[in-house]
């Protein structure tokens, strides 16, 4: 009983903390993009945090954890049933360190995180609305779908090599980055970011900010990978914690150094995608890895974010703030480097892992795919040029977020 009470308590610590992030996903995307769409981009992730926990509430958890299935979808009915005794109590032997309540819970923080790469990417030229419905679909149905399949015992999880994706490379960074991708596409460039040929920044308007969202999403990364052991042990979650800090420190690093060798300047925002690129390269594996395990894989995803970067500039895909290389790229990169390093590499384990990202892309390009292009043909996705230019702030909300310092934006 005791036991079962620390693991409770350290589950619902790191559920907090996963919770967190929600606000340095919100700081990162404002501080990287203009002052004018910030009343926009802050309502899209309390929308997300609030509808994302509603829907995964009353379908989401059922469909992710629906119990016996036929290992690609199941559901085990609407809303929440927690398990109980004969004598009507909550029954504590659900999970050998927590409640049903506290599963639910953490789960249900990762759900939205999806969407939240969506945001990102999207910002400052999508309408509000059918981002809004893009949301309760992907977040209310894709995304616990597509966990079924490993943490819902689904098909990759019975592999002969099961596929292993420890706190969610693939299950929650590219599930929400091939989103991002699939809506970059169909929506097109912000105005004026390609002109006559030419990349042209635009610069984020509040770079510190930006940079307090990188050290809070940091932070938030210790629930993120250490509540994903499922319990308080001492010597797992403490290596969880060293080795997604080294991944981060050392994405960071090579990053800057990579990008300052390209571009032949010290890029702090660069910098920031770095270390971000590593705590999303090692979330697949963190409990597998050796520090220098997670130096390499950190590393590796450092130098991955400044070419990602630049190749997606050159296709003339417009991502504000960096969605699609941190969250896309290096959580194909993290989830492959489970069969290359740590524990489990083997040859056997690197085609699981192949298998597994082949098997969310199909499912994520798809769906998002129908359910973006279905609201282009319909409703349209984009504002207007005169909105766009004039600010999401003021045409979606009718308000501004600093309402006495207005900088000349164009």
């Amino acid at each position: 009983m005791e036991l079962l009470t620390i693991n409770n308590v350290w589950m619902m610590i790191c559920t907090a903390l996963v919770f967190f992030m929600h606000l340095g996903f919100a700081f990162l995307e404002i501080g990287l993009t203009r002052q004018k769409n910030t009343l926009n981009i802050l309502f899209k992730n309390i929308f997300i945090i609030t509808v994302g926990l509603l829907l995964y509430c009353l379908v989401g958890f059922n469909l992710m954890y629906p119990g016996e299935f036929n290992g690609f979808i199941g559901f085990a009915g609407f809303g929440l049933d927690a398990p109980v005794t004969a004598e009507g109590t909550l029954d504590l032997a659900y999970n050998e360190g927590y409640t049903y309540w506290t599963d639910f819970l953490f789960q249900g923080m990762f759900a939205a995180t999806a969407a939240t790469i969506v945001s990102g990417a999207v910002a400052e030229r999508m309408k509000i609305g059918p981002f809004m419905v893009f949301t309760i679909i992907y977040v209310g149905l894709i995304y616990p779908i597509a966990g079924s399949w490993k943490w819902g015992g689904g098909f990759l999880q019975t592999l002969e090599t099961p596929f292993y994706d420890f706190a969610g490379s693939t299950l929650v960074h590219s599930v929400g980055g091939w989103a991002a991708l699939v809506a970059v596409c169909l929506l097109g460039s912000r105005i004026g970011k390609f002109k006559d040929g030419k990349i042209q920044a635009i610069p984020g308007h509040n770079i510190p900010l930006a940079t307090a969202g990188v050290l809070i999403l940091w932070l938030g990364w210790f629930g993120f990978n250490g509540g994903s052991v499922l319990s308080a042990d001492p010597s797992l979650t403490s290596l969880t914690l060293v080795t997604t800090c080294l991944a981060a420190a050392a994405g960071g690093v090579v990053s800057a150094f990579v990008s300052l060798l390209k571009f032949k300047n010290l890029d702090l925002t660069m910098f920031l995608n770095g270390i971000l690129g590593g705590l999303v390269g090692i979330t697949a594996g963190a409990d597998q890895m050796s520090p220098t395990d997670a130096i390499i894989i950190g590393a590796v995803a450092g130098a991955i974010i400044v070419f990602a970067v630049s190749l997606i500039d050159r296709l003339k895909l417009d991502d504000p703030v960096g969605a699609i290389a941190v969250h896309l790229v290096c959580g194909i990169w993290g989830t492959l480097a489970v069969g290359l390093f740590g524990e489990l590499a083997s040859g056997a384990q690197f085609v699981s892992q192949l298998i597994g990202v082949v098997s969310y892309a199909v499912l994520c390009i798809v769906s998002s795919f129908l359910i973006i292009y279905t609201l282009k043909k319909t409703v349209g996705i984009r504002v207007s040029e005169k909105e766009e230019l004039e600010g999401l702030d003021a045409h979606e909300h009718g308000m501004d977020a600093y309402p006495d310092f207005r900088l000349n934006e164009h």
